[in-house]
C-alpha cells in the first residue's frame, strides 16, 4: 500500500485549552505496530509513540492549534473549526502539493460524507496550491471512528493528543498559584472547582477557558447567586 495521509482533532469537548489538529504522511507499513486510537491509551503511551512517530525519517508530520479564542469566535461553529483544523494540519504536511494518494480524515461531522465533500472542495484554496491534477487523483475519505480502524489517522490521533497533553501541562503550571486544573473536561471535578476558584478570587474567567461553553456559564452564574444571597 502506498502512502496516505490521515487526520484526526484532539480537544474538540474540553472546556479549557485550544484544539490541536494533526496529519500524518506515510506509508502503513512504518507505522508502529501497537499504534492505535489515542483514546484507548494512557499519556505516557502517548508520549512515547509520538516521539517514535516524530524521529522517523519515512513519516511526515503537520499539525494545527485552534486557539481558545477561535473556539469562542461568534462567526463560527465547531464542525467549521475542526474541518480548518484538518485542512491546516494537511496544508503543513511538506509534500501535500503534490500528494496524489489517499487521504483519510475521522470525520467529526454527523454527516461523513458532507465532512468529506468539504474537506476536498477546502484543499486547492487551503493547501499551499496543491496541484488540481493529483487533487484529482486522490481519494477523500471521512469516517466515523476512522481512529480506531486506520493506522495513519490513529498515529495523527496521538500526535493531536500528545500535543494537547502537553498544552494542559503548561497551562497547570501557569495557573498553578490557583490549584490543579484537572484535564481540561466539563465532566472534571477538578476542572470545575478550579474555575470556581479562578473566578471567584480575579472575578473574570481565566484566558484559558472557553467562555462560550455551558460550563463557564453555569459556574458564573452559581457564583453570582452566592453572592446575592450573601447580601
Amino acid at each position: 500500500m502506498g502512502p496516505r495521509i490521515g487526520s484526526d482533532e484532539a480537544g474538540k469537548g474540553p472546556v479549557l485549552g485550544p484544539m490541536i489538529c494533526a496529519a500524518v504522511h506515510a506509508s502503513p507499513s512504518v507505522i508502529p505496530d501497537d499504534i492505535d486510537d489515542s483514546k484507548r491509551l494512557n499519556a505516557s503511551t502517548r508520549r512515547r509513540l509520538r516521539e517514535t512517530l516524530e524521529s522517523h525519517t519515512a513519516i511526515d508530520i503537520g499539525t494545527a492549534v485552534i486557539p481558545v479564542a477561535q473556539i469562542d469566535d461568534p462567526r463560527t461553529d465547531m464542525n467549521t473549526l475542526t474541518l480548518n483544523g484538518h485542512i491546516a494540519a494537511i496544508a503543513d504536511l511538506d509534500g501535500v502539493a503534490t500528494f496524489n494518494g489517499t487521504i483519510v480524515a475521522d470525520a467529526s461531522d454527523v454527516s461523513e460524507s458532507r465532512f468529506a465533500t468539504r474537506l476536498e472542495s477546502r484543499l486547492i484554496d487551503e493547501c499551499n496550491g496543491i496541484d488540481t491534477i493529483a487533487l484529482n487523483h486522490c481519494s477523500i475519505e471521512a469516517r466515523h471512528g476512522a481512529d480506531e480502524d486506520d493506522p495513519l489517522v490513529a498515529a495523527a490521533s496521538i500526535i493531536a493528543k500528545a500535543r494537547r497533553d502537553e498544552q494542559i501541562t503548561a497551562l497547570a503550571k501557569e495557573y498553578e498559584t490557583t490549584g490543579p486544573i484537572g484535564s481540561g473536561y466539563p465532566s472534571d471535578q477538578k476542572t470545575r472547582a478550579f474555575l470556581r476558584r479562578y473566578i471567584r478570587t480575579n472575578g473574570k474567567v481565566p484566558a484559558c477557558a472557553r467562555r462560550s461553553w455551558a460550563t463557564v456559564d453555569d459556574i458564573v452564574e452559581s457564583i453570582e447567586q452566592s453572592s446575592l444571597s450573601d447580601l
